[in-house]
């Protein structure tokens, strides 16, 4: 019982998150730095509201990503939200305080603007992001900073958004930067891609996929067929993991 009670919990949850990079990073994290009191699970909910049940069973949690699709409904169930969850508008990361206070983060936001300054050799002009779910705020976040110009895509726009069949030819040729934050093309729906007309993509466009499995969706492929630069989400959830931990372990990170 005392062994159980020592043990330090962090996980994921989200939904059908099977195909998880977290469980694996901080899995072989953990291995590799010798944290034998720190365990890392994937919590599955069908729905937000099952959010109390895991916290009432796991008394030992320390800390939590949040994926697809809490990333926004997760907020009312938190104590308190960092200035950049306030901004954003979505949570990725919660910090679990030795109060019982839940502590909402964004950590997303660092790990896109990260990689795509490694991407980037200059400040891309003009973008488009495809989705307005909580991973887009994240971007939009980073474009705002950065001053970069964008339109929001959106099956079902609204005001400040455009509708996939409104991308004209003239839209895309004065995009440098297109990013999907949507779920289009991920493990195992592998042949799907977001509906944009390829057609007018050439080598002046960036293509960055936040899906890292498959490592080349089909949106980058096309992309790449047409002489794109391309990148997926690997990197960003590196970066955004790394400062997930050092959220928990109240470590300096390298931002």
């Amino acid at each position: 019982m005392k062994k159980k009670e020592r043990i330090k919990l962090f996980g994921l949850i989200g939904r059908n998150i099977d195909y998880s990079f977290s469980i694996k990073y901080f899995s072989e994290k953990f291995k590799r730095n010798n944290l034998n009191d720190c365990v890392y699970l994937n919590y599955d909910l069908k729905e937000i509201n099952d959010f109390n049940k895991i916290i009432n069973k796991n008394p030992s949690l320390k800390g939590l990503n949040v994926t697809i699709p809490y990333k926004k409904t997760i907020i009312p169930f938190l104590d308190e939200l960092s200035d950049e969850a306030k901004a954003i508008n979505a949570v990725n990361t919660i910090v679990f305080e030795s109060s019982g206070r839940k502590i909402g983060h964004n950590t997303d936001y660092l790990g896109f603007n990260k990689a795509l300054k490694e991407k980037c050799k200059s400040k891309p002009e003009n973008a488009l992001i495809l989705g307005s779910g909580g991973a887009s705020e994240a971007v939009k976040y980073v474009l705002n900073k950065i001053g970069c110009d964008f339109k929001i895509v959106s099956r079902h726009p609204d005001k400040n958004q455009i509708g996939y069949y409104q991308i004209t030819k003239e839209i895309i040729k004065t995009t440098n930067l297109i990013i999907n934050t949507t779920p289009v093309g991920t493990y195992p729906k592998i042949n799907e891609a977001p509906n944009i007309p390829y057609k007018y993509l050439d080598s002046e466009h960036l293509l960055f996929d936040l899906i890292y499995n498959p490592k080349e969706t089909e949106f980058l492929k096309r992309g790449k067929a047409n002489g794109c630069r391309i990148t997926n989400g690997y990197k960003m959830l590196k970066y955004q993991a790394e400062k997930s931990w050092g959220l928990w372990s109240k470590k300096p990170e390298f931002y």
